[in-house]
């Protein structure tokens, strides 16, 4: 950590800060400033349900610990390589910095709702410590979910304490095939909104079979999950629902929503917008996509259009009524801003704590401004 610090205090100009490599840096200038060196589990104590890890730690190696516990990191973060087509080993720093969340974040929530602690090294070289091991420590400001989602551009995180979960002894996941984009958004609200504890509402615009899938997760002990599939199939027994127990099938079809798979190796841009579930036919509507991916019950649509296709502009055209929340670009874009102008209070918070924590704006310049 004292080595970075120094690096940072001395550079000269921007930096990129880039932890595994397998999201890009979004155009930002500057010199690269890698953090693979600062890796490594620090601390896992399986029975408080605790981990700390250094941010250059492959993901892939904390599942591997978790997993030979029983446990893991309950929001299903989302590997970006087979959209995006690169390559690399995303990292724990990439991951939390980024505020990485997948489909289990309707039921568990996001990456930073289980970031315990943070170390950090700010933009003029000071080092910093924010949170701790357990979720009751309240000192401080809470930088730690500052630094969930700011994309290294308040500072290069060095260390990052995670509660872990158990998991889960069963799981199902009810497939309702063929459904047009209304039914399935009705379909995934009617599942969210149950007393059945659903871990996972999502629409597929394919399966295997080229037909259209709504897909609903449960959780839990084997004769929970029993119950809450067989009366979630009861629901929605005119749409004839097929009920998959099969732990690898089920882990299968939920990575094909994580990771977006339908878009892989596809041509065109890709967009991720953030929307109310009820406002999510509305917003398919106006985009006019060559294909969505529907995650969130709704909430979340990835979106697939031609290249230079500037979606922000058919969320608002002149006239009408904004719809959807940030609109941010994950591939191609054609220069377009990675993420979403944000509203002239928020705006001036936002540079008044890049001015703070970065003061020389040296870290990942531009790429959330």
């Amino acid at each position: 950590m004292a080595e970075l610090a120094e690096e940072i205090r001395n550079a000269g100009g921007p930096l990129r800060v880039r932890g595994g490599g397998t999201r890009g840096l979004g155009g930002a200038p500057g010199e690269l400033l890698e953090t693979g060196g600062l890796s490594g589990i620090r601390l896992y104590e399986p029975g408080a349900l605790t981990l700390v890890v250094g941010a250059g730690t492959p993901l892939a190696e904390v599942e591997e610990a978790l997993s030979a516990e029983g446990q893991r990191l309950a929001f299903e973060p989302m590997d970006h390589r087979g959209l995006l087509g690169t390559s690399g080993a995303p990292t724990v720093g990439g991951m939390a910095a980024a505020n990485v969340s997948g489909p289990r974040r309707v039921q568990a929530g996001a990456c930073g709702d289980f970031m315990l602690g943070v170390r950090f090294v700010d933009g003029s070289g000071q080092e910093v410590s924010n949170g701790g091991r357990v979720m009751k420590n309240v000192t401080g400001y809470d930088l730690v979910k500052l630094m969930a989602g700011s994309h290294g551009t308040l500072g290069v995180l060095t260390e990052v304490s995670f509660k872990v979960l158990p998991t889960p002894a069963s799981v199902a996941t009810l497939v309702l095939p063929g459904l047009g984009l209304e039914a399935a958004v009705e379909a995934m609200s009617r599942a969210l909104g149950s007393p059945f504890d659903v871990s996972g509402a999502a629409h597929l615009p394919s399966g295997a079979d080229g037909t259209a899938q709504t897909l609903v997760r449960v959780e839990g002990f084997s004769e929970s999950v029993a119950y809450r599939s067989a009366r979630l199939s009861e629901m929605f027994a005119p749409l004839g629902p097929v009920v998959e127990r099969d732990p690898d099938l089920c882990d299968a079809l939920w990575r094909r929503v994580r990771d977006v798979e339908p878009f892989h190796g596809r041509p065109g841009d890709v967009w991720r917008i953030s929307c109310k579930p009820s406002d999510a036919l509305a917003v398919a509507t106006r985009i006019s996509a060559e294909d969505l991916l529907l995650d969130w019950g709704g909430g979340l649509i990835w979106a697939l259009v031609p290249e230079g296709t500037d979606l922000r502009a058919r969320l608002a055209p002149e006239g009408t009524p904004r719809l959807g929340g940030h609109a941010t670009v994950v591939r191609g874009g054609a220069g377009l801003p990675v993420f979403e102008s944000e509203p002239a209070p928020v705006a001036a918070l936002s540079a008044g704590l890049r001015k703070r924590f970065d003061p020389r704006g040296i870290l990942n310049p531009g790429l959330m401004a």
